[in-house]
């Protein structure tokens, strides 16, 4: 279903997992059924670079460098309600890492000729998301005049949007798009009502698909300029790779960088008042990059915790988690 040259350069980047997401902000002025944005970030104006809350843009270029990132997709909630932040962002990222850097963005919104050209010479790549609603009439939409002008301006444009029925609809659009991309629809907490509502039902217990999804892209699909992008592949693939970027690039002498990018290490917390005897068996025993010492816990290589538990008086355990501070994925007493 997926012809290699309808593969924009943003997705090349992400097949890489060469690519940070940077969320610009929670505000959108559509309210889609389908949005699977959690509800910690809808309405808000927090801004994440990966899974990263950032407080100052620098750390946006810090989260970047901690992946060796090629590019950057910027989204939301809406992006262009922001539009001053997102231009000042990817000026940042231009500046630091130059014009190579790949920068895509997008939105809800039909881009106006003022919004182009606020973001022309920063932006690379436009993906379109029409609402569902507009569809039947893309070629009257804003979005292909949008479209247009953007192609007029050098921006690579393409529509991204969820695979819902209807999707023939689109066809008529492709001939003033670079691109098309059909994500697979995804049942998530903050949509899972609607999703019960429409009678929709998860494909498999694995991943997050809804069963027909793809059946509803297949005549769409069949066009060259098209590209399918399934729940499994995000997960499997995409996810995976950028987390082995941030690993090989952030983990520490000790931590084991697993197949699907995440570290393992152990943990062992001393029972109360043994911190210096304790601080006195690693120093004199292990290499200095076999283990930290923090305040009331030892973090070290997991493998030393577990010959050595038997000698170590308090609590024990191994943690997986995703690099850089990342999410715990699982934490197993020892």
């Amino acid at each position: 279903m997926v012809s290699a040259m309808s593969l924009s350069k943003g997705c090349v980047l992400c097949h890489q997992g060469a690519k940070m997401v940077l969320f610009v902000t929670g505000r959108c002025h559509r309210t889609c059924w389908y949005c699977p944005l959690s509800r910690e970030r809808k309405g808000t104006d927090t801004v994440f670079a990966n899974e990263h809350p950032v407080d100052i843009p620098a750390q946006i270029i810090q989260e970047a460098e901690n992946m060796s990132a090629l590019g950057t997709g910027i989204t939301g909630g809406e992006p262009l309600l922001c539009l001053d932040k997102v231009t000042e962002y990817c000026r940042l990222l231009k500046e630091h890492f130059g014009q190579k850097h790949q920068i895509h963005l997008y939105t809800a919104k039909a881009p106006t000729d003022e919004d182009l050209a606020q973001m022309q010479g920063l932006v690379d790549e436009i993906r379109l998301h029409p609402p569902h609603e507009c569809w039947k009439e893309i070629l009257a939409s804003d979005f292909i005049t949008s479209a247009r002008h953007a192609k007029e301006r050098g921006f690579d444009i393409g529509i991204e949007v969820p695979a819902l029925p209807g999707l023939e609809l689109l066809i008529p659009a492709l001939p003033y798009l670079d691109f098309l991309n059909i994500n697979e629809l995804e049942w998530g907490e903050s949509n899972a009502y609607q999703m019960r509502e429409r009678g929709y039902e998860l494909a498999d217990e694995e991943h997050n698909a809804i069963e027909g999804a793809k059946n509803w892209a297949e005549e769409l699909c069949r066009h060259e300029k098209v590209h399918w992008c399934s729940s499994a592949f995000k997960d499997s693939v995409q996810l995976r790779e950028r987390l082995k970027r941030v690993a090989y690039n952030t983990a520490r002498p000790f931590d084991e960088i697993t197949d699907d990018g995440t570290i393992v290490y152990g943990v062992f917390e001393p029972v109360s008042g043994k911190t210096v005897t304790v601080a006195s068996f690693f120093l004199e025993r292990f290499e200095p990059d076999s283990f930290l010492l923090f305040e009331g816990r030892v973090e070290m290589a997991w493998w030393l915790l577990e010959k050595y538990a038997d000698e170590l008086e308090g609590k024990k355990y191994v943690i997986e988690r995703y690099p850089n501070g990342g999410m715990v994925v699982e934490m197993t007493p020892l």
